[in-house]
């Protein structure tokens, strides 16, 4: 029998039940069956065990100078039809010649997934996750996945594993760069702009990827910051915190989700019943399938939770992971845990069945190369509309954290000192999960940035030292540059290595002896002005830096188009307007360190922080160097806010009224910030809570008008029995350019007749 020639017969009596279907689809998804039931059916008829089993499996390949690079095991595996997808493995022609061996030379033709870690651009580059958050520009962060979707798919990638919406509060941890920060509630709609940014409005179309909510759940949160370490906390910190950012994804239509490395409160999260069966499927309605992380079913053995890999395999196909990243548990156990009635068929079935929906869902039954196309990938990679962006996006997502003297924007006529092991850096620009980015040809150095602006003759360079090494010799050259120029610009941080997956610190100041050549160079070079621009994957410990330097702009890793955004903005062509989306301690000592602590029973007194007994340090203030929420501009704004009244109805609203004038002398935007306090309630609550927020742009002496509103659905929790709920009381609020605002405000939630 040719089964490929009967998998086409039920396609195309398929395909009009799917066209009248699919517009409906989204709208009545809990109520009506999936537009592709009777196509799985069909297939599923016709698939054995093994290669249901198979759809379970995803391996990896490898690169070299040629492209792609399978191992010979895997391809044997994928013309068994024991393969369900592949990760690392992109180009037109790679992923066309193994889709052709799953298409041509295995029995039923099942299209593979090819998966890849798009998480902040594929070829262009764009700043780290945590650099686009602090631009706070959600249609900014959606266009910024839309054009990685595009350049990715070109390159026959179906599937990315972003976003990662772990909340993250400790800097130590190295893949805070790959988040949103801190915050529950910007962390939640950055989460959605990317989902919608990667899925487009269409998976069958040719230009969008699915996207992969990640890690579920607790990662963020792991102790000490430590990669992979585990994780303790209340249910109420779990719900109100930690969870929300996925539970936006699932609202949002996110195709699939990963496990997490972690245990949570005692159970790994590649095992957990908990999260995967009841929440993510029973509560939030998920209708995608689960991926692990690699080989995080393998794992469970060293956690303590699985006997073998056989016992690892059951336990996770039972708490709803559908499918196993590189671990080949799936592959070598099911089937004899199936014979066993350790694993019900139907389990494996349904894991199965999700998978192959979403193949449908991507149109690869219809067209299994319609991703790889090599007349597409070369038009598509590296548009110029792209790098734009990019260029844009770097500058937007800058934060200027001290501009002492208006330092900053450099005047052109002045020569400039450029210091420092990142001048000219082009491999760690682009940070961290750089994908296929370049970071030795087509990444923008700053150096190469200043070019655009000044001459080259007006610009006296030195490295000054390594980022690592503890060896001065190149200290001298640093000083010398340094009083030869008008201003000095000094660009360190970390490596790229230094921050992402397996990348924790204890340390969290400059590495190295960066912090010690600026010192040389204020002693050395006194009266000077100095710039200090930062690149780094986490908050940094700048206590030091922050008295040495005169101007202090944090652009993260910055992307392809780094040097030019930056450069933009040191010369005034692009007026900074980035907020941070993490708070900066003053040293490691204070971590964990968040703008919406709870306020204990003994808290603080601000106008005598050193009182006794009071919840306060004895050698440091309580309060960061740079709070959640702030940036300066080149500008000023002025704020006038009014309330529409100080009482609230449930199924009534609050109307905020802000005016913001642009009082200085140059364009410029601003994020306005509202916070609300919810000053009692059932459960302990924070000091304060971003609520809502609005980017604005003003020219110089312009004013503009915003609107923010208060109803009950701003003020939801979720109660001591995890509830979703909200509870009469009194509330304060303001509304401002950072989170370290006075609260202006005050207005009661009335209690409902009953």
């Amino acid at each position: 029998m040719n089964f490929r020639h009967e998998i086409n017969t039920i396609l195309i009596i398929g395909l009009t039940f799917i066209i009248h279907s699919c517009s409906d689809q989204k709208k009545h998804s809990k109520t009506i069956k999936s537009p592709y039931t009777s196509q799985i059916d069909s297939l599923m008829n016709l698939m054995t065990l093994e290669e249901k089993i198979g759809q379970t499996v995803m391996y990896s390949g490898g690169w070299d100078k040629t492209g792609p690079k399978v191992s010979d095991d895997n391809i044997k595996h994928i013309r068994e039809g024991n393969v369900g997808a592949m990760l690392n493995v992109y180009s037109a022609k790679g992923t066309r010649e193994l889709q052709q061996i799953a298409i041509e030379e295995t029995r039923l033709g099942i299209p593979l997934l090819f998966g890849y870690d798009v998480i902040h651009g594929h070829r262009t580059i764009f700043p780290i996750n945590l650099g686009l958050a602090a631009s706070w520009d959600l249609k900014q962060i959606e266009n910024s996945a839309r054009i990685a979707a595009e350049e990715a798919s070109a390159e026959g990638i179906h599937w990315t594993f972003a976003p990662m919406v772990d909340i993250a509060r400790d800097p130590r941890w190295g893949r805070i760069s790959e988040g949103a920060g801190e915050d529950t509630y910007l962390g939640s709609q950055i989460a959605k702009a990317y989902v919608k940014g990667f899925q487009g409005n269409d998976l069958a179309a040719n230009n969008t990827i699915i996207a992969c909510a990640k890690h579920f759940a607790g990662y963020g949160a792991a102790q000490a910051g430590r990669d992979y370490h585990t994780v303790d906390m209340s249910d109420g910190e779990l719900w109100n915190t930690y969870l929300p950012p996925f539970k936006a994804t699932v609202d949002s239509g996110v195709e699939t989700f990963m496990t997490a490395f972690n245990d949570l409160n005692g159970i790994p999260a590649s095992g957990n019943q908990s999260l995967f069966r009841e929440i993510l499927r029973e509560q939030w309605n998920f209708k995608g399938f689960v991926v692990s992380d690699y080989t995080a079913i393998n794992e469970l053995i060293p956690h303590g939770f699985a006997k073998n890999e056989k016992d690892g395999a059951r336990l996770a196909m039972n708490a709803g992971v559908d499918m196993d990243m590189m671990g080949n548990v799936n592959r070598l156990y099911l089937k004899k845990l199936i014979e066993e009635n350790k694993v019900k068929k139907e389990t494996v079935e349904e894991a199965c069945r999700k998978i192959l929906e979403t193949k449908f869902k991507l149109g690869l039954f219809d067209d299994p190369y319609r991703y790889s196309n090599e007349d597409r990938e070369k038009e598509v990679i590296y548009k110029k509309e792209f790098l734009d962006a990019a260029r844009n996006a770097a500058a937007a997502s800058s934060v200027l954290l001290k501009n002492d003297n208006k330092t900053l924007p450099i005047t052109k006529n002045k020569t400039i000192a450029l210091i420092g092991p990142l001048a000219k850096d082009k491999e760690s620009i682009i940070g961290n999960w750089a994908a296929a980015g370049d970071r030795y040809g087509k990444a923008v150095s700053i150096y190469e940035g200043l070019l655009e602006y000044v001459d080259e003759k007006n610009i006296f360079y030195a490295q000054g030292c390594d980022i690592l090494s503890n060896d001065e010799n190149l200290f001298n050259q640093a000083i010398d540059a340094a009083k030869k120029a008008d201003i000095i610009v000094m660009v360190m941080g970390e490596h790229y290595h230094m921050s992402g997956e397996a990348a924790s610190r204890t340390n969290i100041k400059l590495p190295g002896l960066q912090t010690t050549l600026i010192k040389k160079i204020t002693e050395e070079v006194p009266n000077k002005q100095i710039v200090l621009i930062l690149m780094n994957g986490r908050p940094l410990d700048l206590s030091e830096e922050h008295i040495l330097t005169d101007a202090i702009l944090e652009t993260w890793f910055p992307g392809t188009m780094g040097g030019l955004g930056i450069a933009d903005i040191l010369f005034g062509t692009y007026n900074p307007s980035g907020k941070l989306p993490v708070t900066f301690p003053r040293n490691v000592g204070q971590i964990p360190i968040y703008y919406n602590m709870k306020n204990t029973g003994r808290p603080i007194n601000p106008s005598n922080p050193k009182e006794d007994y009071k919840s306060n340090y004895i050698d440091v203030s309580n309060t960061p160097l740079y709070p959640f929420g702030y940036g300066l501009s080149y500008t000023n704004f002025e704020y006038k806010v009014t309330s529409s009244g100080k009482q609230l109805i449930p199924g009534e609203e609050i109307t905020i009224s802000v005016e913001i004038k642009n009082t200085g002398n140059y364009d410029g935007s601003e994020i306005a910030q509202l916070y609300i306090r919810d000053k009692t309630r059932s459960i302990t609550p924070p000091v304060k809570e971003l609520k809502g927020f609005k980017k604005v742009f003003m020219k110089k002496g312009e004013s503009t008008n915003l609107t923010f509103t208060i109803t009950t659905e701003n003020l939801k929790f979720y109660n001591q029995q995890l509830d979703f709920t909200y509870e009469p009381g009194r509330f304060e609020f303001f509304v401002g350019g950072s989170s370290d605002l006075p609260f202006t405000h005050e207005f009661e939630l009335i209690e409902e007749d009953k």
